[in-house]
């Protein structure tokens, strides 16, 4: 396998499933040692909620955010641990799977990364109390059709509806206030798309609605010490390597109310030079998402002990 043509992708929320990382951490000490660290740093068992739920907390952003961010380092570090060559030369990772991405370029140490993406959920949680909002898959638009529509709906209703997510040719998500998404569903048939769905979350994220999470957030940034990255990390505003600890910081002060361009950011990967996509982490969106933005890649899944014997077993 050619390490210098492949990039590493971390998922973000949306992921998540009860027993993620399980199986890591029952055959491999450096898995179990990662989520016995987050226990003790975070001061409660995140691991219990991350294997055995209910599913009902996992799902609360507050936890979701830490728990797959944890599966993912996990998952890293067993495959650097027995592949010691393993190093892809491009990482990104899609909203809160991007500090999954810094800490995998030793930009971003676990021990405050797993502090900040707790910080960052509970801010995000409590943004979404104060302001409820909605997010919904509009499938069959491209990006800019969907912006289109966005704006329009904003001016007719007065209310908050923006581009959170371009996902892939053909998948887009929208985010803001729930009348604003309401009306964007209704309309979104007429203007072509084959479905408009909402979806299950009450955290209008990557939208203005953010902005109450703001100020905490970025107070927990500025506690956090970077370190520049030792493979480039793309970025989800710019879809541009993160080069330097400036470049990570600016991303980082926008990250939460800005869209995440993640067509653009595979594409830039592609373009470097990238043929294998390995997704590191719970579930297959990625993989999947990768698919339809060029479906020439390879891609391979870490998300299960089976899926890594596979992987290893292809290395011989």
């Amino acid at each position: 396998m050619d390490w210098n043509t492949t990039a590493a992708i971390f998922p973000g929320q949306g992921s998540q499933a009860l027993g993620m990382g399980a199986d890591f951490a029952q055959r491999y000490d450096i898995a179990r040692e990662t989520f016995a660290q987050a226990d003790d740093l975070l001061g409660f068992k995140l691991s219990e909620i991350c294997w055995r739920g209910p599913a009902a907390e996992l799902n609360q952003t507050i936890n979701t955010q830490p728990a797959l961010y944890v599966s993912s380092v996990a998952i890293w570090r067993v495959l650097r641990d027995l592949v010691p060559a393993a190093q892809p030369a491009w990482l990104a990772g899609h909203s809160l799977g991007e500090f999954s991405a810094l800490t995998a370029a030793d930009a971003l140490s676990f021990e405050q990364g797993i502090k900040l993406v707790r910080a960052r959920g509970r801010f995000m949680q409590e943004a979404g109390d104060q302001n409820p909002g909605a997010m919904a898959a509009v499938l069959a638009l491209e990006a800019a059709q969907v912006e289109a529509l966005c704006a329009s709906v904003s001016r007719e209703t007065g209310a908050v509806v923006v581009l959170a997510n371009d996902n892939c040719p053909g998948q887009a998500v929208v985010s803001g206030e729930i009348a604003a998404v309401d009306r964007l569903i209704a309309q979104a048939a007429e203007a072509g798309a084959r479905r408009a769905v909402k979806l299950a979350v009450s955290v209008a994220a990557h939208s203005p609605l953010m902005a109450t999470a703001l100020e905490g957030f970025l107070q927990a940034l500025r506690e956090t010490d970077f370190s520049p990255p030792a493979v480039p990390v793309y970025g989800n505003i710019k879809a541009e390597p993160l080069r330097d600890v400036q470049a990570i910081r600016q991303e980082l002060d926008h990250q939460l109310t800005q869209s995440v361009r993640w067509t653009d950011s595979m594409r830039a990967i592609i373009g470097a030079g990238a043929q294998t996509f390995i997704e590191v982490g719970a579930g297959n969106v990625l993989t999947g998402l990768l698919r339809r933005i060029d479906r020439s890649k390879a891609r391979v899944n870490l998300n299960n002990i089976k899926s890594l014997d596979a992987f290893l077993a292809s290395l011989n």
